[in-house]
C-alpha cells in the first residue's frame, strides 16, 4: 500500500487498481503458499508466466507459436515445474529434525510425508498423489483460484466502499475500537473482532461475486421444474450472479446488516448466496479468501483516502474472466495524515 502512495504522488493521476491488486495478490499467495523456497528469478518468471496463463486463458484455442494460448500452455508447464521444485525443497526442509513449517505447502507436506512413510510400512507403492508433479499441480490450482476472484473482490471492495461513504464510516470506526495502533500489524483476535467489516465483505460478495458463472456436469438425471429435467451428463452453468439476487430482501442495495446475526439472510437464504459453493464440493479456501479480504479492507479504509475517477460506464461489469469494473478501478489515492486510527 505504501508503494501505491508513492506511484498516486509522483504521478499525480488516477491509478487502475486491477493492476495493483493483481500484482498484490500474486505476491501474497506465493508468499502464503510457497514462500520460502521461490528465489528472486523464481518470483519473477512465476509472475510473468501466470500473465501469460491469465492472457490465454480469455484468448481462442489455437495452439501455434505466437498466439496467446500456445503461450499459456507452454507458460502452465514451466508454472507447474516450478511449483514442483517448490514441493521437492519443501520435502527435503520438512524431512529434517525439528522444522518447522513455513508455509501452507510445508504444512501439507507434513501429512504427505506421513502417507509415504505408512505406505512404505505396509510395503506399498507411495499414493500417486505425493509426487512433486502431482502436488505442483495441486498448488497451481490453489493459487489460481486465490488470485483472480480475490483481484474481483478487492475492487468491489472499494468501490462500493467509496460510493457508500456512511458503511466506510462504520468500517473505520470499528477499526479503531479494535486496533490500538495503524502501525501494529493485526492480530487473529482483532481480525475475529471486526464483525462488522466481516460483513461489509460477505456482502460485496453477494453482490458480486467474483466467478458469475460455475460449471457443473449433472452426475444424474435432476428435474428442476415439473416439466424439464436435466439429462444425466449435462454441462450446467449455474449462475452465482443471479442467484444472489434472489431472495435476500431488497437485493440491489448494498447492505452489510442483512449478515448481522439479528437478520440471518446468509443463513435463511444459504441456497442463494453461493459466492464459496455448497456442499462437498464447497470452496476450501472461503476462511483465507474472507481474511484476506478483510485485512485488505481494515489497511486500506485507514490508510487511506480514495475517490473514482468517474467515467459513465466505470461501474459495468468486465469479465476478465472474474467479474471487474470496466474502468479498472481508476482512483485517485492520498494517504491519511499520522496515525489514521487517532483521526478516525
Amino acid at each position: 500500500l505504501d508503494k501505491w502512495i508513492e506511484m498516486a504522488q509522483s504521478s499525480n493521476t488516477a491509478l487502475a487498481l486491477r493492476i495493483l491488486c493483481r500484482d498484490m495478490n500474486l505476491e501474497t499467495s506465493q508468499n502464503v503458499f510457497i514462500g520460502p523456497y521461490l528465489t528472486t528469478e523464481m518470483r519473477s518468471q512465476l509472475t510473468e508466466d501466470y500473465y501469460l496463463f491469465n492472457v490465454g486463458l480469455m484468448s481462442l484455442p489455437i495452439y501455434l507459436p505466437g498466439f496467446a494460448f500456445y503461450k499459456a500452455t507452454h507458460a502452465v508447464d514451466r508454472l507447474v515445474r516450478t511449483l514442483a521444485d517448490c514441493a521437492r525443497q519443501s520435502k527435503n526442509r520438512i524431512a529434517e529434525a525439528g522444522a518447522e513449517p513455513r508455509c501452507l505447502m510445508d504444512f501439507w507436506i507434513i501429512e504427505i510425508l506421513r502417507e509415504m512413510r505408512e505406505a512404505k510400512e505396509s510395503s506399498c507403492p507411495p499414493p500417486p498423489h505425493t509426487s512433486d508433479l502431482e502436488i505442483g499441480q495441486h498448488v497451481f490450482d490453489f493459487l489460481f483460484a486465490a488470485q483472480d476472484a480475490s483481484t474481483s473482490s478487492l475492487l468491489w471492495t472499494t468501490t462500493l466502499l467509496e460510493s457508500h461513504s456512511n458503511i466506510l464510516e462504520k468500517v473505520r470506526e470499528e477499526q479503531k475500537q479494535v486496533r490500538s495502533m495503524a502501525s501494529t500489524c493485526i492480530t487473529p483476535d482483532q481480525l475475529r473482532g471486526m464483525k462488522y467489516t466481516e460483513m461489509v465483505v460477505k456482502e460485496v460478495l453477494r453482490l458480486r461475486p467474483p466467478a458469475p458463472l460455475v460449471p457443473h456436469i449433472a452426475g444424474e438425471d435432476f428435474p428442476i421444474t415439473d416439466t424439464y429435467t436435466i439429462p444425466k451428463g449435462t454441462i450446467v452453468f449455474p449462475s452465482t450472479f443471479e442467484s444472489s439476487f434472489q431472495g435476500f430482501s431488497d437485493p440491489d442495495r448494498f447492505d452489510p446488516e442483512r449478515f448481522s446475526p439479528e437478520r440471518r439472510e446468509d443463513q435463511i437464504h444459504k441456497r442463494n448466496w453461493l459466492v464459496f459453493g455448497a456442499g462437498p464440493h464447497q470452496c476450501l479456501g472461503q476462511r483465507y479468501a474472507l481474511n484476506h479480504l478483510m485485512l485488505f479492507t481494515a489497511l486500506f479504509s485507514t490508510t487511506m483516502n480514495w475517490r473514482r475517477a468517474r467515467t459513465p460506464d466505470c461501474d459495468e461489469i468486465a469479465y476478465m474472466p472474474t467479474i471487474v469494473p470496466k474502468d479498472d478501478c481508476l482512483v485517485y489515492l492520498s494517504k491519511r495524515g499520522g496515525d489514521p486510527l487517532q483521526h478516525l
